[in-house]
């Protein structure tokens, strides 16, 4: 389905998601998520801010931990819990709420900006365990949050303040964004536009965005072995020994060609998109600040799958040297190799999500679009696409650029018509 998507076949992409989901099982809202990526390059925002919704209201429903999967999963693998998202998947999951509203009434669009600066601090402060450390503290913020605030309440021509406010939380969020600090500067002492003039907001994912590979703790399974000979050795039975190795999931990341999307305006270069959010660096954080969590969990699955052992023989009165008791460990060792890591995720995010804001005069426009590399080199031909700005508005546009090539359309909030490759 991934493959699909990134060569631009949508309907493919679509077909192999709904036929999985038709199927059922433990993945069915990592797959909605898909469906909303793959809807809202389509050119369907609509359906995909739908998609997007109800995953965000079943990952806020499973936030409240079941005892019986906290308990199942203990006796087999992670993968036996409902999946209910990481956290940079949850905010993300804010972020394309907007920019799928956006994309078609914009209605709703500062409600879910405001969810996603309310979620980050939800998660954060409930980061915090029964000692009161917080491995979460140190989250890189999603500086996308303030930044479609800003750009919302600037557009009121009333509430300058606000959008000041908004675009200085995003360049501290983000200080590496340095059209935020001409934000700042226009939204206290400026205008949202010259008279007779509208602004354009180009927003561009690019890359492909980070993915989840399982990996073998070593530390941790070299620590359970030598734990498990000692048990064996000084006990009145023996353990299973550990020599399945202890699997966690960790972030992975994909190489992106793309620095960015030139923007010309009728022909007339008017700059580059910037990174305002690194998709990838954030879920890379998140799973390095919460990796002794993770292998605590699965040290301790592995650790009760021992202690299950050790009293079943108990139980059954089994001595160290009989065949019963060989038996009983390579049932173990069978039990413990049928673990594996959790790596069920989001999987069609963007390596990056980018902006470029640009002041036109209102009428129509002809707007083109390059992806370009790190010394500012076309990747591809361009693509163009009509658009059109009224005084004193926004007008919201989203490309996605996963490599050299388009997938999809380009998304107006206007009025969304063919691009065609730049003659």
């Amino acid at each position: 389905m991934r493959n699909a998507f990134y060569h631009g076949d949508l309907p493919s992409a679509a077909k192999l998601v709904d036929e999985d989901l038709a199927r059922g099982g433990g993945e069915a809202d990592v797959l909605r998520l898909e469906s909303a990526m793959i809807q809202l390059a389509g050119g369907r925002p609509r359906e995909a801010e739908q998609s997007l919704r109800l995953v965000r209201d079943r990952f806020d429903h499973l936030e409240q931990a079941s005892v019986v999967e906290a308990a199942w999963s203990t006796f087999t693998d992670d993968n036996r819990r409902a999946y209910s998202g990481e956290d940079y998947e949850k905010v993300l999951i804010r972020a394309l709420l907007a920019v799928s509203n956006l994309m078609h009434d914009g209605t709703d669009a500062e409600a879910y900006s405001l969810q996603m600066i309310e979620a980050q601090e939800r998660i954060i402060a409930g980061g915090a365990d029964k000692s009161g450390d917080n491995p979460k503290l140190g989250y890189q913020r999603v500086a996308l949050a303030p930044y479609l605030r800003g750009v919302l309440r600037e557009e009121t021509h009333i509430a300058s303040d606000d959008a000041a406010r908004s675009f200085a939380s995003d360049v501290s969020w983000r200080p590496e964004f340095q059209a935020g600090k001409l934000d700042v500067e226009r939204a206290s002492h400026g205008h949202h536009s010259q008279p007779g003039h509208g602004v354009l907001y180009l927003f561009a994912f690019t890359g492909r965005g980070p993915f989840k590979e399982e990996v073998a703790e070593l530390p941790s399974s070299a620590a359970l072995l030598v734990a498990g000979e000692i048990v064996s050795a000084v006990g009145k039975h023996t353990v299973p020994p550990n020599i399945a190795p202890v699997k966690v999931p960790r972030i992975r990341s994909r190489s992106n060609p793309v620095q960015g999307v030139a923007v010309a305006v009728n022909g007339q270069p008017r700059g580059v998109t910037e990174t305002l959010t690194d998709v990838t660096l954030i879920a890379r954080q998140q799973c390095d600040a919460l990796l002794t969590r993770t292998v605590a969990r699965a040290v301790a699955r592995r650790v009760v799958k021992m202690g299950v052992i050790y009293t079943g023989k108990e139980v059954a009165g089994i001595a160290k040297n009989n065949a019963a008791n060989l038996a009983f460990d390579v049932a173990g060792i069978a039990w413990q190799a049928t673990e594996s890591a959790d790596t069920r995720c989001w999987g069609l995010l963007p390596d990056k999500i980018q902006v470029l804001r640009v002041e036109l005069p209102e009428g129509d426009h002809d707007v083109s679009l390059a992806p370009v590399s790190s010394g500012r080199q076309p990747l591809s031909r361009a693509v163009r696409q009509r658009v059109r700005i009224d005084n004193g508005r926004n007008t919201y546009a989203l490309a996605v650029f996963p490599g050299e090539k388009l997938v999809g359309q380009v998304v107006v909030s206007s009025t969304a018509r063919p691009q065609v490759p730049k003659p």
